[in-house]
């Protein structure tokens, strides 16, 4: 390899700064999009992690992933389907929270399981239980890749859904504005009555925002926590998500959403840059 190489000094300092100009552009370009066209950039990014993984997934022959694949893209796109319908059922804002919830859960869960397999495995404690290296590496980097990958899918799913059924429900137009009142005992989320406190019926915990709004907490949770929304369903205020969650595990999966979202940009657009630069190298002769 150093024989082949020699001599080519010259040409790897002229592709890494390529590669480095690229991707300051590109981090540029995609900010800018961000901030002025968040709705394309989102269904963008989406399109982006939906297909990249499945081209690699087809070309390197990995059946098991292309099997999960397939069952998560048939079941959301079946939530998908009935959150986008008019009119909205009254069970599907609690349907579409409960699946994205429990794919949070599992991303979350699985990508722990993951970190600390791999972390134990450089540690050696592989070795207290006569599992190979190797195996027990491939098995931490496999179920992080798949709770990340999924993680990340599920909350952006989870955010169109969210668009999607408040805007149905009338209570808030495509752009954010309020169309009509909302009554007190009316969950802006789900459209349904919240039950006032009485002898004959099971009382399901309610959460006010500091505009005074009350949601069912259910709701609310999944709207700020799983479809990544920090503002008021009805007014559009913001919601203090540290008074919201005064558990200090659930600020955990508050961080572990953040995580998830810087991670997008290497999974969906990484590989473009990769492959802008790879054109560039080529149409110069640059090997």
């Amino acid at each position: 390899m150093y024989k082949m190489h020699r001599g080519h000094e010259s040409m790897h300092a002229e592709m890494i700064l390529i590669f480095l100009c690229a991707l300051v552009i590109a981090q540029i370009v995609l900010v800018q999009w961000r901030q002025r066209h968040g709705r394309s950039y989102n269904l963008v990014t989406l399109l982006q992690m939906w297909v990249v993984p499945l081209y690699f997934t087809i070309k390197l022959y990995w059946w098991r992933f292309l099997s999960m694949w397939g069952m998560f893209s048939i079941i959301t796109s079946y939530i998908l389907f009935r959150a986008t319908r008019k009119p909205l059922s009254g069970r599907t804002p609690r349907l579409v929270y409960k699946w994205f919830l429990l794919i949070y859960k599992l991303s979350y869960a699985f990508g722990v399981m993951g970190y600390l397999v791999i972390m134990f495995t450089m540690c050696g404690f592989n070795l207290f239980f006569k599992i190979k290296a190797r195996d027990s590496m491939n098995f931490g980097i496999i179920s992080m890749f798949y709770g990340l990958y999924y993680g990340v899918m599920g909350r952006d799913f989870a955010e169109i859904c969210s668009d999607y059924m408040a805007s149905t429900m009338g209570f808030c137009s495509d752009s954010g504005m309020p169309t009509r009142s909302l009554a007190d005992n009316i969950c802006a989320v789900c459209g349904q009555m919240i039950v006032e406190l009485d002898e004959k019926r099971l009382i399901e915990n309610t959460y006010q925002l500091s505009c005074d709004h009350v949601f069912h907490e259910f709701c609310i949770r999944g709207w700020c926590i799983v479809g990544k929304k920090q503002t008021c369903p009805y007014c559009k205020e913001k919601v203090d998500l540290k008074r919201m969650i005064s558990n200090p595990w659930e600020r955990t999966h508050f961080l572990y959403g953040k995580i998830l979202d810087w991670l997008r940009y290497l999974v969906a657009w990484q590989p473009v840059v990769i492959g802008i630069v790879q054109g560039i190298n080529y149409s110069l002769g640059l090997e």
